[in-house]
């Protein structure tokens, strides 16, 4: 009955940290009290499970009743009543843990309970049940043992030892599961009288524990310890005012950003240039079609001129002297070009009077005046022959060619 078992008691040194955290994982389903007590009680288990294999059973059943629906808490049950030997209860336990977790870890274990159970040929049965090269090698190798043992309850030696021949047999390599597969195949060769092949495994059986055992020891390296921590998270304890008070804040900020942004000027794009004011920035003009003002460049050498564009003044007695001589020539050009300026005058005036012409005809060509004189000829003498008005005619332009 449930109501009369008593739980053992927990030392105060064992904590709940001390479970591997791969099991308290498990344990996160449950609540912060009952998980701290299931996980001392799985603590205490793997503390006594070599040298007390019952009290650590008694805390496998604690464990089972906080948390009946745990893997981890089924699986450990089963390990402990393993131990004991009540296979009955173990198998149970392993096939509950199988179908809680869906996992085929513990078939090895399954198959070594049906053994115990006197069913050899269910064993075999069962460990035919799953393929084991979906297995993982540690699990495969462990199904093999299983195997194996399953065909010496049967009398089947030579069998049992062919079970044992798979790729993991290796006698230069340790492995996790070399012991035991050493050890096993020792066994079986011994039960088919090969006593020296069968001291030769046993050999490299404590062999290969040793080598485990030293690669296992940390030595000088630095070991780090983790810890988790429960934190009640109190909703209670938060105030709403508190809140309330941030979250204005945090509007301000926002309003402010947003001003910010409303206050940044965009300068408006220009419009684009009609089609003649994009033509006379090509060619370098401008729209009125004068011409760019400032296209001299800043910054030019500087080309011998005072700052506001003047030339320097010489005041030398030379340069005096020779400013005057060339005011005096300019003097006398300026006489002669008058005194030719008159003759052209009256040449001018002479010409005129040759050619008086009427203000409207001014624009009219030469060969418009040549034809009006002839014209004028014709009407003057009208019974003249027609070659008499043509030598008049040729008259009139021989006296026009060298004034014209």
């Amino acid at each position: 009955m449930r109501d009369d078992f008593d739980a053992p008691l927990l030392p105060a040194d064992v904590e709940a940290s001390d479970l591997a955290g791969e099991a308290r994982m498990q344990l996160k389903t449950l609540d912060k009290d009952n998980a701290d007590v299931v996980a001392r009680h799985l603590a205490m288990v793997a503390n006594l499970i070599d040298d007390d294999p019952k009290a650590a059973h008694q805390h496998a059943l604690a464990a089972s009743r906080r948390a009946g629906r745990i893997g981890v808490v089924r699986e450990t049950l089963a390990i402990t009543a393993y131990q004991l030997g009540d296979f009955a209860l173990a198998l149970r336990e392993l096939r509950t843990f199988r179908r809680i977790t869906g996992s085929d870890e513990q078939l090895p274990l399954m198959v070594d309970c049906e053994r115990g159970l006197g069913r050899p040929e269910k064993a075999l049965e069962l460990s035919r049940s799953v393929d084991a090269a979906t297995l993982p090698t540690p699990v495969r190798v462990e199904l093999a043992i299983a195997r194996s043992g399953a065909r010496l309850d049967l009398g089947q030696t030579q069998a049992a030892l062919d079970e044992l021949r798979i790729p993991e047999l290796q006698r230069d390599v340790a492995h996790s599961y070399s012991p035991a597969l050493f050890a096993a195949f020792a066994t079986v060769l011994e039960d088919l009288g090969k006593a020296d092949e069968a001291a030769e495994w046993h050999e490299l059986a404590e062999r290969a524990i040793d080598a485990l055992q030293a690669a296992a020891d940390p030595g000088d390296a630095e070991t780090v310890h983790v810890s988790e921590e429960w934190i009640d998270v109190d909703d209670d304890a938060y105030d709403v005012d508190e809140l309330d008070d941030v979250a204005a804040v945090d509007a301000d900020a926002d309003a402010d950003a947003d001003a910010d942004d409303a206050s940044v000027e965009v300068e408006p794009v220009d419009e684009l240039e009609p089609a003649d004011e994009v033509a006379s920035l090509e060619d370098g003009t401008e729209p009125d079609g004068t011409e760019p003002v400032g296209t001299e460049p800043v910054g030019t050498e500087p080309d011998g001129t005072e700052p506001d564009g003047t030339e320097p003044v010489d005041t030398s007695a030379a340069a005096i002297e020779a400013e005057v001589e060339a005011l005096l020539a300019g003097v006398a050009d300026t006489t002669d070009d008058a005194a030719q300026a008159g003759a052209d005058v009256d040449a001018s005036d002479d010409h005129d009077a040759l050619f008086a012409i009427e203000p409207e005809d001014a624009g009219e060509s030469a060969s418009d005046v040549a034809e009006s004189e002839a014209s004028q000829s014709t009407d003057a003498t009208p019974d003249a022959p027609a070659h008499e008005a043509d030598a008049s005619d040729a008259d009139a332009s021989d006296d026009q060619a060298p004034r014209a």
